[in-house]
């Protein structure tokens, strides 16, 4: 028998903070002020990328960034059409080897483009194809413009800048690091007149975050342990009133009926154990508040106030 009430009231009259799920399956995730970093640097090469697009193509460009995240290599692939365009890429004076980059975007916005480069009349390709030899070299004039953009725009995260190095078309093939290694992906949505294509930018998140953590520190931790006691104690938590437990067996509990009276070891004159997750916390007498039941504390559980007691208090400043 338990007598159960939320504490809904007190909870309800201060506004519920957002909570962020944060997944612990990830080694890493990027800090705040990196995102920002990334995503002012990313805003940059996304306008860029638009006029040189307009002035190649003829046809005005519109890209905007989405999102900048951090996943592992095989996230960003399984993410990715099964056919697309990856233009992979090498830091510049690199082997190919070393290549480690990659801009992607839909084969029929590169056959697009080519069309409207050769001064053909805008026209939307829907076909997913490979690309010749002619139009790869077309791509990669492109892209060199292209890269040149986001080397600038991202300054010295790519002290070396980035150069083409190949074109492929399928994500499970262009292995270019270890499934669960981290890269950092900027999605974005380019426009050509009515029609709106994804494109994304794929770089290690090795390298890029050494030198960011060089350039923007993060905010010192000292006091991490006081903040996150103090969001532990805003969350809501339920307590319950209950009776001394009794063991009995299975088939008693299925042989249960209406009516039947079940004795449990608590002494009348007994106060009630409050508990929170099954850890008592106090001793309660009922009682009723209103036309709902109540109860009246009527002492602190020693192994309750023994853990508030060895706690570490949250500094002044932090109330």
């Amino acid at each position: 028998m338990v007598i159960e009430e939320r504490a809904d009231r007190a909870v309800a009259t201060r506004d519920a903070p957002v909570v962020e799920v944060y997944d612990f399956g990830r080694a890493a995730t990027l800090a705040r002020e990196h995102a920002r970093t990334l995503e002012l640097s990313f805003e940059t090469f996304a306008r860029q990328w638009a006029t040189q697009l307009t002035d190649k193509i003829r046809v005005r460009a519109h890209v905007g960034l989405e999102q900048v995240s951090m996943l592992t290599y095989a996230e960003y692939a399984d993410s990715l059409p099964p056919t697309t365009a990856i233009v992979v890429c090498a830091p510049a004076g690199a082997d190919t080897s070393d290549a480690s980059s990659i801009v992607q975007f839909p084969l029929s916005a590169a056959l697009s483009w080519i069309v409207q480069l050769v001064g053909g009349r805008p026209v939307d390709i829907t076909e997913e194809r490979a690309l010749t030899p002619i139009e790869q070299a077309l791509i990669r004039y492109l892209m060199t413009d292209a890269l040149e953009n986001l080397g600038h725009a991202l300054g010295g995260l790519l002290p070396r800048g980035l150069t083409v190095s190949g074109i492929q078309y399928s994500p499970a093939f262009a292995q270019l690091a270890s499934a669960g290694d981290l890269v950092i992906v900027a999605r974005f949505s380019m426009r050509f007149g009515e029609r709106v294509v994804p494109a994304s930018v794929m770089l290690r998140a090795a390298p890029v975050l050494e030198r960011l953590t060089s350039a923007t520190p993060t905010a010192p931790v000292d006091n991490a342990p006081a903040l996150i006691r103090r969001r532990i104690e805003e969350t809501p938590v339920e307590l319950s009133l209950r009776l001394a437990p009794r063991a009995v067996r299975p088939s008693d509990v299925l042989g249960l009926s209406v009516g039947d009276v079940l004795r449990f070891p608590h002494a009348h004159d007994r106060p009630l154990d409050l508990v929170s997750g099954d850890v008592p916390v106090a001793t309660a007498a009922v009682g009723t508040s209103g036309a709902r039941l109540a109860c009246v504390i009527t002492s602190i559980s020693a192994s309750g106030s023994a853990e508030a007691d060895a706690a570490d208090p949250i500094p002044e400043e932090l109330r």
